[in-house]
C-alpha cells in the first residue's frame, strides 16, 4: 500500500510541475543553428529554410540536383548556409514557380525580371543580367526592328516569362492569338522552340543569348539559330513572395552577401566556371 500511494504522489507532483515539456523548449533561429540539411518541405521548419525554385535556365540556374546547378543558385546557397538556412533549390514550371511563392509554399524565384513579378520583394543587387535576342531559322533574312516588324510572323514565347515592357505587352493583346503569339509550356520549352522554328510552325524565338548560347553549346548536334536582333537588356534576380514575413530579410541578407563575395572574389570565381563575368 505504501509503493503505491508514493507513486500517485510521483503522478501529481509531475503533473502540477511549472516546468514545460522537453518538446516545448525555445526553437532557435538560424543564425543561432546552422542547418545540416535540405531534407523536407517549408512547411517542416519555416524559420530556418529557404526555398527557390524555377525552371531550368542555364547558366543562370540549371537542372536542381545537377553537378552545376548554375551560378545564381551556387551564390544563394552559399550566402544563405552560411547564415545558417538550409537552402532548397527545385525546378517547376516558370508559372508555377511565380504561383509556389505567391502562395508561400516557396520563398522565391530564381532568374527574375522586375516584369515578371513585379509585386515580389527585390533586392537591390541583380545577380546578373539578360540580353533578350530575337532568333529565327539559319535560312532566314528578318531582322527585328520594333513590335511593327513582327507583323505576319509567330513569335515563339515562354509562358510566364516576362521579356521587354513592350513585348509583354505585345503579348498581352495577342495572347488569344496563336497565329500571332504561341506560348510554350511544360518542360524542355528552349528545346521545343528550336523544333519549332526548325519545322518552320513558327517564325521567331525570345530568349536570354547567354541561355542560347550556353544550350546549344550542350547540344551540338542541333542547328544554331540566326541571331535577328535584340529586343531588350535587363538585370535578372533572386526574388521573393510578396506575402512572406521574411521575403524583406532575406533580400537584405542576399544583398550583404553579394558584397562581401565581390570583394573577395569569391563571387567572380563562381561566375566565372559558367562562362560568366562579374
Amino acid at each position: 500500500m505504501r509503493r503505491c500511494l508514493i507513486i500517485l504522489a510521483l503522478l501529481l507532483t509531475g503533473a502540477c510541475s511549472d516546468e514545460p515539456p522537453a518538446s516545448a523548449a525555445d526553437s532557435t533561429r538560424p543564425d543561432a543553428s546552422p542547418a545540416a540539411s535540405t531534407a523536407g518541405s517549408k512547411a517542416n521548419d519555416p524559420d530556418t529554410r529557404v526555398i527557390l525554385a524555377a525552371d531550368p535556365w542555364c547558366p543562370h540556374n540549371c537542372k536542381a540536383g545537377s553537378e552545376r546547378e548554375g551560378y545564381m543558385v551556387d551564390i544563394a546557397r552559399k550566402i544563405f548556409t552560411d547564415a545558417g538556412y538550409q537552402f532548397e533549390y527545385r525546378n517547376y514550371g516558370w508559372a508555377r514557380s511565380l504561383r509556389e511563392a505567391r502562395n508561400n509554399r516557396i520563398d522565391g524565384v530564381i532568374g527574375a525580371l522586375r516584369g515578371d513579378a513585379p509585386d515580389f520583394v527585390f533586392p537591390e543587387t541583380p545577380l546578373g543580367s539578360v540580353i533578350i535576342t530575337m532568333y529565327t531559322r539559319p535560312d532566314s533574312q528578318w531582322r527585328y526592328q520594333g513590335l511593327a516588324s513582327l507583323a505576319g510572323l509567330t513569335l515563339l514565347t515562354i509562358n510566364g516569362y516576362s521579356y521587354s515592357p513592350e513585348l509583354d505587352n505585345y503579348i498581352r493583346t495577342h495572347s488569344d492569338d496563336s497565329k500571332r503569339v504561341w506560348q510554350l509550356t511544360g518542360a524542355a520549352p528552349l528545346e521545343r522552340a528550336l523544333k519549332l522554328l526548325k519545322e518552320r510552325r513558327a517564325d521567331v524565338f525570345a530568349e536570354d543569348r547567354s541561355v542560347m548560347n550556353w544550350f546549344i553549346g550542350q547540344h551540338p548536334s542541333l542547328p544554331a539559330p540566326r541571331t535577328a536582333g535584340v529586343a531588350h537588356r535587363a538585370p535578372i534576380h533572386i526574388a521573393f513572395s510578396p506575402d512572406d514575413s521574411r521575403s524583406g530579410e532575406l533580400g537584405q541578407l542576399l544583398d550583404r552577401g553579394i558584397a562581401r563575395m565581390a570583394d573577395n572574389g569569391e563571387l567572380e570565381n563562381i561566375m566565372a566556371a559558367y562562362g560568366m563575368i562579374w
